[in-house]
């Protein structure tokens, strides 16, 4: 039998015109998880004030609403990928890369510039417990993305909080003195404790809602929309009490997530009443 010449395969380089996009948007990310490190450095500058009638938090605010913002942009790059049919690799990489600035770099350097520099040794080491529990959340993540067989991400549940969630978590105490202005929340003793709850939460075990899992009731949608509505109202002309009270609801979900897995493994018969939830080193957990 003749040999059938071989044929020349040309192989593509970069990426298509259509992976652009949900790329950017995260690139957009990343810009604004950095921008909010520029905006901390200037509000804890004496010799730079306000822009005209600005109050003195005017720098503080921007910079955690670069932060917020950046939430918001990644929370759609994913779904502009799915939409265009334009997920790969090289874009899930980069997403991980922006969280790792965006919600772990940036509100720890945020946070150290507002209240932990006061006690410059032991809040530095805060700060990298932070950034460095994120960078390994998303570490585990992107070690689970070629694995098929993930339970809690077929039933809707994370591991641990989210990057963008945990930044929200984190910059509770800067939402509650935006809001009452009591030192007592800029204090780095209170600070301090906080960041290292958060940082635990993150590289926990602990199974957590996630979008798919959040489901309302046929009887309750009309409610949910006018409920959303409100709240997207009240985030405009009071944003900081908005988000205290997102992120304290998020809190609330995460025993209610850990009850509703534990539920959810006992009646596929996978876990006995009264055992945990979930084994920490079951290679098949994300």
């Amino acid at each position: 039998m003749a040999e059938q010449p071989l044929r020349r395969v040309r192989i593509r380089r970069g990426i298509s015109l259509r992976q652009v996009a949900p790329n950017a948007v995260t690139a957009m990310a990343l810009c604004f998880g950095l921008t909010a490190i520029r905006f901390a450095i200037m509000g804890n500058d004496p010799l730079i004030s306000p822009p005209g009638n600005r109050s003195p938090t005017w720098f503080w605010e921007l910079a955690v609403g670069a932060i917020i913002f950046a939430g918001v942009l990644d929370g759609i790059d994913g779904r502009i990928a799915r939409l265009l049919r334009a997920e790969s690799r090289f874009g899930a990489e980069l997403d991980s890369l922006s969280d790792a600035i965006a919600f772990g770099v940036s509100p720890a350097i945020l946070l150290y510039l507002w209240s932990l520099h006061a006690n410059p040794r032991f809040g530095w080491i805060i700060c990298l417990a932070l950034a460095l529990s994120c960078v390994l959340r998303l570490a585990r993540f992107n070690a689970h993305l070629d694995v098929i067989d993930q339970p809690r991400k077929a039933a809707g549940f994370n591991t641990g909080v989210p990057a963008p969630a945990g930044a929200g978590i984190a910059l509770m105490p800067i939402y509650a003195w935006f809001v009452t202005e009591m030192p007592i929340f800029r204090d780095w003793r209170f600070v301090a404790p906080w960041l290292v709850l958060t940082a635990l939460l993150m590289i926990s075990n602990l199974p957590t809602l996630g979008w798919k899992r959040l489901r309302v009731p046929p009887a309750a949608r009309i409610f949910a929309i006018f409920a959303a509505g409100l709240f997207a109202a009240m985030l405009m002309v009071a944003p900081w009490i908005s988000l205290l009270i997102l992120a304290a609801a998020y809190l609330a979900l995460i025993p209610i997530g850990v009850m509703s897995y534990a539920r959810l493994r006992r009646r596929a018969g996978l876990t006995p009443p009264g055992a945990e939830p979930d084994d920490p080193d079951d290679p098949d957990e994300p």
